[in-house]
């Protein structure tokens, strides 16, 4: 059964990526690369899509700013 709400991926000052669901205090998960951390909210949520932070400047946006992935 799913939880109510959205699942982010973060990047973190240690250089790798946490996996957290929104209004979480803890990450669900911390994984060493986006795409590991990306493939492990779908985990997670497959019927969501993960909200993913930009980690670069990008003429779509730039970095603090969240993403959809398909």
């Amino acid at each position: 059964m799913s939880k109510p709400g959205n699942i982010y991926v973060e990047p973190r000052e240690q250089g790798d990526f946490a996996v957290r669901r929104e209004g979480s205090k803890r990450a669900s998960d911390v994984l060493p690369t986006q795409k590991d951390a990306i493939a492990r909210a779908r985990e997670l949520e497959p019927d969501k899509k993960p909200n993913v932070a930009r980690v670069r400047n990008t003429k779509a946006g730039g970095p603090d700013q969240f993403r959809k992935t398909r």
